[in-house]
């Protein structure tokens, strides 16, 4: 399968680079020519514009920072479906709103080529090391004909269901992490109030039924969110406010989760 990349930074750099090492002839574009200097004696190709990219693939990959990236990328002037081919598939790895994936199949659809929602977990370690997790939406035979191009960065890759389905389970689980920070940080931060040291406090609970990969984070940090907050603190706001949009439109009620993830995000001075 010829693949086309876009979106080489600290996450789909890797990506990128797994793709190119597992075969897969590969086409690349950056508006940052610095993002594609790795890729130089690799084979990959360079193209002079996503829909040029597109003309040379089977399947494009985008893992672009936001909604607004997303749509300039596929859908602009010069973008993905002014160069895709009738048959080609377009995967959204980028974290954004389910309704923006489910436009661009709708327009992709009159052109014949395929979208599916590939959003991604792990960040660049993850990635170097083949071991991102995927969240696929779409229709089950289009996650399976590109599955063994993610098997080069992921494992594993899982099949969520419909268009849209992906995005909202990376947001679920973004929402529950941001829930997480917030709790673990005031455990420690109630911990040390009480006189119990709280690295040996970390330590306990991490061995214990209060462990979570939030609680590492937190105590990785020294026992408070500044760290996450300098890092991660406005996109965890984005995808927090996004899952709540996306629940107060379908009347559904989030519940502890999200007074709990708006805590973190106060905590870390990202208020929603």
């Amino acid at each position: 399968m010829r693949v086309g990349f876009i979106g080489l930074g600290s996450q789909g750099g890797p990506m990128a680079r797994r793709i190119v090492g597992a075969g897969h002839p590969t086409t690349l574009w950056a508006r940052r020519p610095a993002t594609l200097e790795p890729f130089a004696g690799t084979g990959a190709a360079v193209a002079a514009s996503p829909a040029e990219l597109a003309a040379a693939s089977d399947l494009v990959c985008v893992c672009v920072v936001d909604d607004a990236g997303v749509r300039e990328v596929v859908a602009g002037e010069k973008g993905v479906l002014a160069g895709a081919a009738e048959g080609a598939t377009i995967a959204v790895h980028s974290t954004v709103h389910p309704d923006t994936c489910r436009r661009l199949a709708d327009e992709a659809g009159t052109l014949g080529v395929a979208v599916i929602d590939a959003p991604v977990s792990g960040g660049g370690p993850a990635a170097d090391a083949g071991r991102l997790l995927v969240m696929a939406g779409g229709e089950p035979e289009t996650v399976e004909r590109c599955r063994p191009v993610f098997a080069a960065f992921a494992d594993p890759v899982v099949h969520t269901g419909p268009l849209g389905s992906g995005q909202v389970a990376k947001l679920l689980n973004n929402l529950l992490f941001s829930a997480n920070l917030a709790t673990a940080a005031t455990a420690l931060g109630l911990g040390r109030a009480l006189g119990v040291d709280a690295a040996g406090l970390a330590e306990v609970v991490s061995r214990g039924s209060g462990a979570s990969f939030a609680l590492d984070r937190v105590a990785s940090g020294g026992g408070t969110l500044d760290r996450i907050a300098a890092h991660a603190g406005g996109l965890l706001r984005k995808d927090v406010g996004l899952i709540a949009g996306i629940a107060g439109a379908a009347g559904a009620e989030p519940g502890a989760v999200l007074d709990a993830a708006d805590a973190a995000l106060g905590l870390m001075g990202h208020k929603r």
